[in-house]
């Protein structure tokens, strides 16, 4: 396979566009949220995963990086890749791309924990998640590091 996951495709809103005339930064959380919805389901772990197994994922940290604007109307198409995952986390890299002019507009990387909702502690994935994840991480396992994913945040001085 050797290629990203397909993790869905949005509009540009108009309750998402600022002053500024194109997607507010906090719209760009949403959308990622969607893809991260999107990986989620195919993994096996969304919402109904909730409902019937008293547990979830929750986000234990997030960079996001805004590469070209998006205005209102704009296709969004999204890929993710899988970077590492252990028995109870994975790192998670999406990529938010124009869909009409293909550019890359935004990146988001999540660390994702698993978590018993019973006792709000992490617990390890189910054994038929895990594989699922595995099977995933394994086509992604030829992709190159993205560029974005590991970034610091910091004011560079020369």
């Amino acid at each position: 396979m050797n290629k990203c996951f397909a993790s869905g495709e949005l509009t540009v809103q108009p309750e998402w566009v600022d002053y500024n005339g194109h997607m507010n930064v906090g719209y760009y959380v949403v959308a990622f949220d969607k893809a991260t919805d999107a990986l989620l389901d195919h993994l096996g772990i969304g919402a109904s995963y909730r409902e019937e197994c008293d547990a979830s994922v929750f986000v234990l940290e997030a960079h996001l990086t805004y590469d070209r604007e998006v205005m209102l109307g704009d296709g969004l198409r999204f890929s993710t890749q899988i970077l590492d995952h252990d028995a109870k986390r994975m790192h998670v890299f999406h990529r938010m791309y124009h869909a009409d002019e293909g550019y890359l507009a935004a990146t988001n990387e999540l660390m994702i924990m698993h978590i018993d909702l019973k006792t709000r502690r992490s617990s390890p994935f189910s054994k038929t998640v895990l594989e699922r994840l595995q099977d995933l991480k394994r086509d992604h396992d030829a992709l190159p590091k993205p560029d974005a994913a590991g970034r610091v945040i910091a004011i560079r001085r020369s």
